[in-house]
């Protein structure tokens, strides 16, 4: 079974489950959101995000295929690329970090280690880019797949609480800490992407 990662663009933003290529809740504030759905245009909106991050920031997501087949994604950009994240009691998201904003694993291939490649993957862009942490708004109550990821599974992942919250506490990922692992997460992304070199190690923080 093959699997690889490759960084999201407008030419793969197909890939992504229809809802999510339509949902603009992360992107724009509450009122722009509403106001995008009534009027229909939310795809546009989706579209003109991801097209101004990567132009501004860089590479925002990475989407996951087996055997080509587009199975899940993940999508992340600092703060001041979110405008939602400050509707959050637990905002702000710290200023030296990232924000991990949503991921999707269909549910077929859940349950596989895809969830943490995919946060793994997030860790060494990131690292590369010399940011030092990733945060993400959790969910206690979650149910089903939405714009939050569930707290557990942000835990299970390796964040930790940095602010309390009963229903949306903010979670906290020290890339630091993953210098420790690095050779780990290397070693996980080189089988998932078929490597056939190795890559330079990474500059500590």
């Amino acid at each position: 079974m093959g699997r690889r990662l490759v960084p999201l663009t407008l030419d793969n933003l197909q890939d992504l489950p229809q809802r999510c290529r339509s949902c603009v809740f992360w992107e724009l504030d509450p009122v722009s959101a509403e106001a995008a759905v009534r009027a229909g245009t939310t795809v546009v909106e989706k579209e003109s995000w991801i097209s101004a991050v990567l132009l501004d920031w860089g590479s925002c997501g990475r989407v996951a295929y087996v055997d080509d087949v587009p199975v899940g994604f993940v999508l992340y950009a600092p703060p001041a690329y979110v405008p939602r994240s400050m509707a959050f009691p637990t905002s702000p998201v710290s200023p030296d970090a990232v924000q991990l904003i949503t991921s999707f694993i269909m549910p077929r291939y859940q349950g596989q280690g895809l969830g943490r490649t995919l946060v793994q993957a997030v860790a060494k862009d990131l690292l590369r880019r010399n940011f030092k942490a990733i945060e993400a708004f959790g969910d206690t109550r979650w149910k089903e797949p939405a714009c939050l990821l569930p707290a557990d599974h942000l835990l299970a992942v390796g964040f930790k609480t940095v602010r309390q919250h009963s229903q949306h506490p903010r979670l906290r990922l020290e890339l630091r800490s993953t210098l420790s692992w690095k050779e780990d997460v290397e070693l996980a992304l080189d089988r998932l992407l078929g490597a056939v070199h190795k890559e330079p190690a990474l500059r500590p923080l």
